[in-house]
Formats: C-alpha cells, sequence, structure tokens
C-alpha cells in the first residue's frame, strides 16, 4: 500500500523493496522467540538479535555493495571481528567473499603468508538471494605454483553458474599468522555503474531471501541430555552431549561448505560443574580445528577465550587420540577450551584434505572436578 505521507513519484521499486526487507527482519526473530527452536535463555535471545544484524550485513555486502565487473574480495568471517561471527565460522580462518559474472574471465593472486590451507571456491546461485547448492569449482593451494616470497595467481572463469567465490584462509595461530590478502581483477572492461531503483530493489530483495535462508537454518537445536531421553513409537531423540557422523562434503551441498573438507557436528547441555571430554583419532589431513559455537553457529572472537583448538595447537596423547575438554570456563587440560559460559550450544569439527573420513569422537560427561588436566 502507498504511503499518503510520501509524493507518489517518489515511491517505486527501490522504495517498495526496502520496505518488505524491513518487514523481514522484522519478522524473523520468530524463529529464535516461538515454536520448536525457540531458545530458552535471555543471551541467546540477545545473540539472536546479533545474529539479525550480521547476516544482514553479510547479505548487504554479497549483493547491494557489489560491482561485479569490479570485482573486490569482502571479509565475511574473521577471528577478530565481533560484526562477523555466523555461519559455522571458527577463530582459526579468514573467509572473503566476492561476487562474480559467470560470463567473465578474472585474474587472482596473492601471498601465502602462514596459511597452512587456503582455497578458493565458486558457487552457483539457483535463484536471487538463494543459497548455493552446488561447488562449481574449486582451487585449492595444492593446485599452485608459487614464487620465492610466496606469492601466487591464477585465472578463474568464465564458468557457467557462478555467481560467488569464497576464499578461505587457515592460520595455526591466528594471533601471530600473516594471512592473504587476496586481490582479483576482471580482465575486460567493466560494466557501466547502474544503482537505479530497479537494480537496487533487486538486491534489496535477493538479500531479504539471503536473510530468510539463513533464519530457515538457525537457530541451531541442542537435543536433549540422554539422563532426559525419551523415544514414542520408533522416533529416535537428538542426544546432546554427543557427535554425528563425520561425512565429506559433495560437490552437491546446501550453502558455502568446503569441497576439501569432512565435518561433524554435535551440541552441548552442561552444568556449571560439568564438563565434556571428547576423543577423536585425527586423520592425515593438512588442518583440523574444533570449535564451540553458540545455537547461532557463531563463536567468540579469537581474543575473548579459547573456544577452539586446531591440530597444531593440539597436545596429542600417547596413542595418537586427541582429548578436548569442554567446559563453561577453561578447565586445566592443555586442550581445553571454554563455552564462555554458555550452559548449552553446538559443537564443530572440521578436517581439509584428510585421507578418509575420520572415525567419530567419542564424548563422556563427566564432573568438572573428575575431567582429565594431562594428556594420557
Amino acid at each position: 500500500m502507498t504511503d499518503p505521507t510520501v509524493p507518489s513519484s517518489a515511491v517505486g521499486p527501490a522504495t517498495e523493496a526496502f520496505r518488505e526487507l524491513l518487514d523481514t527482519l522484522r519478522d524473523l526473530d520468530r524463529s529464535f522467540l516461538e515454536g520448536d527452536r525457540a531458545v530458552a535463555d535471555d543471551r541467546h535471545v540477545a545473540d539472536g538479535y546479533r545474529q539479525l544484524l550480521t547476516t544482514l550485513g553479510v547479505a548487504l555486502d554479497t549483493y547491494l555493495f557489489v560491482e561485479p565487473s569490479r570485482p573486490r574480495f569482502v571479509d565475511v568471517n574473521t577471528p577478530f571481528r565481533r560484526d562477523r561471527r555466523w555461519g559455522g565460522d571458527n577463530t582459526d580462518a579468514y573467509y572473503a567473499l566476492c561476487t562474480v559474472d559467470p560470463t567473465r574471465r578474472y585474474r587472482i593472486s596473492g601471498n601465502r603468508g602462514d596459511s597452512v590451507y587456503f582455497s578458493v571456491t565458486a558457487y552457483n546461485e539457483p535463484a536471487p538471494g538463494a543459497w548455493s547448492d552446488k561447488v562449481v569449482a574449486i582451487i585449492n593451494d595444492t593446485d599452485l605454483e608459487y614464487d620465492a616470497d610466496g606469492g601466487f595467481s591464477f585465472d578463474l572463469g568464465p564458468l557457467p553458474e557462478v555467481a560467488v567465490l569464497l576464499a578461505r584462509d587457515y592460520q595455526a595461530d591466528p594471533l601471530t599468522g600473516r594471512r592473504i590478502d587476496w586481490q582479483i581483477e576482471a580482465y575486460d572492461e567493466p560494466d557501466p555503474i547502474q544503482h537505479g531503483s530497479e537494480e537496487t530493489a533487486a538486491a534489496l530483495r535477493a538479500s531479504a531471501a539471503w536473510l530468510r535462508t539463513m533464519f530457515a537454518i538457525i537457530p541451531l537445536t541442542v537435543g536433549v541430555r540422554s539422563d532426559d531421553a525419551h523415544t514414542i513409537g520408533h522416533e529416535t531423540p537428538q542426544l546432546a552431549n554427543d557427535f554425528g557422523e563425520p561425512y565429506q562434503v559433495g560437490d552437491a551441498n546446501f550453502g558455502w561448505s568446503a569441497r576439501d573438507a569432512s565435518y561433524s557436528f554435535g551440541s552441548f547441555v552442561l552444568e556449571d560443574d560439568e564438563a565434556l571430554v571428547i576423543t577423536s583419532r585425527p586423520p592425515r589431513c593438512r588442518f583440523w580445528n574444533f570449535v564451540v559455537w553458540n545455537q547461532f553457529m557463531a563463536t567468540h572472537d579469537a581474543g575473548d577465550d579459547r573456544c577452539s583448538v586446531n591440530g597444531t595447537q593440539a597436545v596429542p596423547n600417547a596413542d595418537g587420540t586427541v582429548t578436548i575438554v569442554v567446559a563453561r570456563r577453561r578447565l586445566d587440560h592443555p586442550n581445553a577450551v571454554s563455552t564462555v559460559g554458555y550452559p548449552r550450544g553446538n559443537l564443530a569439527f572440521r578436517w581439509f584434505l584428510a585421507d578418509g573420513v575420520p572415525a567419530k569422537p567419542e564424548v563422556r560427561l563427566v564432573g568438572a572436578a573428575d575431567a582429565p588436566v594431562a594428556v594420557s
């Protein structure tokens, strides 16, 4: 409906799309306030609103503030930006996104710095704002040649179906590691700049669709504790304080999963005096890490507390397994991580360029006072 206080000549596609975006934002908090996925505490409610605005920022970077013929990589996850904690992030990696034109050819370059794994993945977009369901192409660090200083460059495109590129840069120590400074340029002359009402409206509607998809996924559930579990008929409850079977990402995927990675996801529900003792046997791989998320698939800033541990940092047991101790405060084990006081949330392992899909991590719930304080 047209607002009578606004001249009709000023109400065009951009105005309508902007108001639709505001309507989307207004309604999305229902995903974490109501229904089966409603969160259980004020802290997660507050996280929900932070997540709404973080996701909006990423959506606008992806759709509104882009020029595919004048490409630029923009940070969407870093170990240190509190406004870019989303989507299954972690404190070891820098992710940078670039919207591209499938008909164009691009030159991508950088210097590997202290990266222990990096890649550029090209994803499709089934419809404006819809999340990818296909990996179109991937280039990782094993595919490239380097100069004496670690510099590299490669060409990419044209690639039918491609909509965005996502660059991943994993660091053994995010506090000291030198990240990759991604550069990209299009070979052809750029298109004229067009920021008219129609173009702006299309970008805002794509941003709104992207937001709706994100909040159809989050908040994640955390299941129930085994001591509270019950079954009705053949229903098997999702248990907290456990992990799902690890799996390898395929070319067909949903979202921006890493084609080179295997994942295993779990959740936790902990009292203040409890801890999880998680033991895994990492396969041979380039890089792995374990991370604690809130229910919105977001972790904390790398400087807040130790909320993750990776294969370079972890101290292994004598038999090659790795034990990680998770509690609401960081305990004394060399591989201890903190939930930063959260009583519930989610957990994730990822392994890059693994020789095979890892075995499922084993989990024990113990009293915090009974948690191991040394490797075995």
